[in-house]
């Protein structure tokens, strides 16, 4: 086989750039108009894709408008829309168009933030917004680099990330005292609504299986977790030698929204020495608005706590917030000092090096994108983005609670409504069964998109509000097709 002829291969063209990028923006810009022509959920087959793509590589370059077209006829019809306003499935990654700036920013700097000296920039504005964070969720200045205490912040890519890091500084503080095999007696305690990133970070690290504790939470007290449970779980493992190591409580569990009593667990996390690490991924944002941030009260008792602005605050994914208040303790456990990186900033000790504050070395420039959002919106605007959704969900709870087939399962804290039909058979699992259908009837017909849990052995619907195009009409169009599916499979 003959070589080939080499092409006029320039990767990073200013001009090309310019001209292939606008092609991207109005591609993009296009679906957005157009979103709502797509089934909201993927209607594809496994394995569709192979069928439609070749086997083998292009040997040649191709042009941007024919790889636009291969996007729009083969891509697409895969994907599941997030942004479409129709998507009220799991919890969202909502988007913006200043955090599409953001991560343009991002990806066009492409700087590598590993330490300060790589590009102080990246790592003094990450300290700089996430005290600006801080700040606007009231967090105590235990928190914020500038509070004088030693706290601080970084950005993960994920909560399972974040939940890691903390999970490995905590078990290192433990087994300086008890030794390296005392890891087979450390446990970790959270609750049966608690997301399941914490068991997998928990055997990640090397917590055994046996050691990791879900414990019950119940409908009475809105599922959240209670200190005297988690009390009796401490006690009974102590009684057998193990160690208490790790309590996670949540504010906006996954599956219906609870909220964990922040205070008492936090008191009863410091009478046993354990670290308590507070999960708010989704309604840590609704902090920022006064009248949700009762929710976090409490919060000064934790050793750490994340959340996600690329849930529910306008920031395109991937941008989790960690704050801790030890961060010496993360630096412990996650730091590497190999001779490439020294340089007199570091040696002295007087800049961050946020390689030791997460799991990769490498690291994006995520700060960019959050503080474009912040500034571009103000958080009066941001606030009102909360407000807004937590009002559309007020109202579609309304149409449930209006329509005597249906219950509202869950009291409704933030834009998360759980909802059934009513149980009206001996066998609850026959209610579970038509829910299951009604969902299934929803999510085919390609109009709407929802998730289920599995609450007290019942099958609930989750109806998620948080997509940034999701307006009023929205909900009223897709409470008619719920009903309108129900009315189906009653009557069959």
């Amino acid at each position: 086989m003959g070589s080939l002829q080499p092409e006029n291969f320039s990767p990073l063209d200013a001009n090309l750039f310019s001209e292939e990028s606008h092609a991207i923006i109005d591609f993009i810009a296009d679906y957005y108009h157009d979103i709502e022509q797509y089934p909201v959920r993927s209607q594809v087959e496994p394995g569709y894709l192979s069928k439609r793509l070749p086997d083998s590589p292009p040997i040649f370059s191709e042009p941007i408008a024919t790889i636009l077209e291969d996007i729009k006829k083969d891509i697409i019809p895969g994907l599941t829309h997030w942004q479409s306003p129709n998507f009220y499935a799991y919890f969202q990654a909502n988007a913006s168009t200043a955090g599409f700036l953001g991560e343009m920013l991002c990806s066009g700097f492409n700087v590598v933030g590993f330490n300060w000296i790589a590009s102080p920039a990246a790592t003094e504005l990450e300290s700089i917004v996430m005290d600006w964070m801080a700040k606007m969720m009231k967090l105590p200045a235990s928190f914020h680099f500038s509070g004088g205490q030693g706290g601080g912040g970084v950005l993960h890519g994920s909560t399972c990330e974040a939940v890691v890091c903390t999970l490995v500084a905590a078990r290192d503080r433990a087994l300086r005292r008890l030794g390296h095999d005392g890891i087979t007696r450390l446990v970790v305690y959270t609750s049966d609504q608690t997301h399941f990133t914490v068991k997998k970070a928990s055997k990640i690290i090397g917590i055994p299986t046996s050691n990791f504790r879900e414990l019950p939470t119940s409908w009475p007290l809105d599922y959240a977790l209670t200190a005297d449970t988690v009390r009796t779980a401490m006690e009974a493992d102590m009684a057998q030698g193990l160690v208490p190591l790790y309590l996670c409580a949540t504010v906006g569990t996954t599956a219906v929204g609870a909220v964990d009593p922040l205070f008492e667990l936090g008191q009863l996390a410091a009478e046993y020495g354990v670290w308590f690490h507070i999960d708010s991924a989704y309604a840590g944002s609704s902090a920022i608005c006064p009248e949700f941030r009762h929710y976090l009260d409490g919060v000064e008792l934790a050793d750490s706590i994340s959340m996600n602005p690329h849930k529910w605050l306008l920031t395109n994914m991937d941008c989790c917030c960690l704050w801790i208040k030890n961060p010496s303790l993360l630096v412990d456990s996650l730091s590497t000092n190999p001779e490439i990186l020294r340089n007199e900033a570091s040696d002295a000790n007087v800049v961050v090096d946020y390689k030791d504050w997460q799991i990769a070395l490498s690291r994006r420039f995520r700060a960019i994108k959050l503080w474009l959002v912040i500034r571009r919106y103000g958080v009066a605007n941001l606030m009102e983005h909360i407000r807004s959704d937590v009002a559309l969900a007020k109202h579609f709870e309304g149409l449930v609670t209006m329509d005597e087939r249906f219950e509202v399962v869950v009291r409704r804290k933030f834009s998360l409504v759980c909802f059934g039909l009513k149980p009206k058979f001996e066998a609850c699992d026959r209610t579970s069964e038509l829910n299951r259908q009604l969902l299934e009837a929803i999510n085919t017909s390609g109009r709407a998109f929802m998730t289920h849990a599995v609450v007290n052995g019942d099958f609930v619907i989750r109806f998620a509000i948080g997509t940034t195009l999701t307006e009023k009409r929205h909900v009223d169009q897709t409470w008619k097709l719920i009903q309108s599916k129900a009315t189906d499979i009653l009557n069959t």
